[in-house]
């Protein structure tokens, strides 16, 4: 079987939207960090605007290392580590036709 060894179409969406989401998450920090949405400065709404800042700038760099790194697809190298073995998928299907050919 021959293995593809270009990105897939899925594959690009998948990084296409981590990179979105990742700039999604470090915009939302920036933005509460510089009090874009003009939030009553008392020092409660302070405090709640620096920590969500903090949360969302904190998960946004977690998401750009994990999308650096490609530690979100564990699928894909799982795949890729089996080279031209079976997969459990085409196992099943091999049973299911293997069975309906006894009926």
């Amino acid at each position: 079987m021959a293995r593809n060894s270009g990105i897939s179409a899925m594959g690009a969406v998948r990084v296409a939207f981590g990179i979105f989401m990742v700039i999604v998450y470090l915009g939302m920090a920036y933005l509460l960090a510089v009090n874009f949405f003009d939030w009553s400065n008392t020092p409660l709404w302070r405090t709640v605007r620096w920590a969500m800042a903090a949360i969302f700038g904190l998960y946004g760099l977690w998401r750009c290392y994990r999308q650096i790194t490609g530690i979100d697809y564990y699928r894909l190298n799982e795949r890729q580590s089996q080279g031209d073995e079976p997969s459990r998928i085409d196992e099943l299907i091999k049973n299911v036709e293997k069975d309906e050919k006894n009926c």
